[in-house]
């Protein structure tokens, strides 16, 4: 399929790309015969940028989020993190401590019976020293609005404020690229909002240059920049308004567009005058208000 490539124009321009991917690969060896999940990516993530990555089951958007931080390397083609290539073992502890991951099950990231002690492990683990630790354990929870329950127990927590310690846990590393892939996928809508928010939060207040993984459309929408990939490969990308405005490629991908976009064309279609692009259920909202 072709990559339809729309010009988003959010990019911030910088001497280097906090990652670059060049050409990149990737196949999954198997006894039954090899698995090509990635088949030519060439992307590039700029500081400061929010970028969505969106599509169905397989599609090879978690295994190109593993290869940001050296998790996996390319089979073929080069992948480059400030500028570092991840295929030289002796910058793997640089990389890592500059992408943070944070995954779908927070149980498998929290490793402490109390939180403080739990977001203080990665520092610990740099060599960080004891009084800067401190420092940097507090300001992580204080981000993610956790500070209060530091030292509760991590399994008496909900979903939510789970994955709000796990990424309190990368924030006290100091990574330049915060990457979650389908970190919301098994929370409950409360759950879900929450994470939503405190993201958010990080890109207003800490300007944290973000890669949102994740097959909510809705969470999409609100990226400056979003990409589509299907069979290991990109087949768009561009501003929020630009992908969704392309409802029959979506479909065909077997995607969605946003709850919202969807009913504000339902009532365009039945004769009510609104503006186009709507995309996010706030947008509809403050639309529809000024009929009052």
């Amino acid at each position: 399929m072709q990559c339809v490539e729309l010009n988003s124009g959010t990019q911030i321009k910088g001497a280097a790309g906090i990652i670059e991917t060049k050409g990149l690969h990737h196949v999954y060896r198997g006894h039954e015969g090899d698995t090509h999940a990635l088949g030519g990516i060439d992307i590039r993530i700029e500081e400061g940028d929010f970028v969505a990555i969106i599509g169905r089951n397989g599609s090879g958007k978690s295994t190109l989020a593993k290869h940001f931080n050296a998790i996996l390397l390319p089979t073929e083609g080069r992948v480059l993190v400030l500028g570092m290539d991840t295929r030289d073992t002796g910058l793997l502890w640089s990389i890592r401590q500059a992408v943070g991951m944070v995954f779908q099950n927070p149980d498998n990231q929290i490793v402490a019976t109390v939180i403080d002690e739990d977001v203080a492990f990665g520092p610990e683990n740099l060599g960080v020293p004891t009084p800067e630790i401190a420092e940097r354990v507090d300001a992580a929870l204080r981000q993610v609005n956790m500070l209060a329950l530091r030292h509760h127990a991590p399994h008496l927590l909900s979903g939510g404020q789970k994955q709000r310690v796990a990424i309190a846990g990368v924030l006290a590393m100091h990574p330049k690229l915060l990457v979650l892939d389908e970190a919301t996928a098994m929370l409950d809508p409360v759950g879900r909002a929450e994470v939503i928010e405190t993201i958010l939060a990080l890109r207003s207040i800490a300007k944290m240059t973000t890669v949102l993984i994740t097959h909510h459309m809705d969470e999409a929408v609100l990226a400056h920049r979003v990409i589509v990939m299907d069979e290991g490969r990109v087949v768009a990308s561009g501003t929020p308004a630009e992908v969704f405005a392309q409802p029959e490629l979506l479909e065909s991908l077997g995607l969605d567009v946003p709850l919202a976009a969807k009913l504000a064309k339902e009532l365009i279609r039945s004769g009510l005058s609104l503006p186009e692009g709507i995309l996010t259920a706030a947008q509809l909202v403050d639309s529809l208000c000024q009929f009052n």
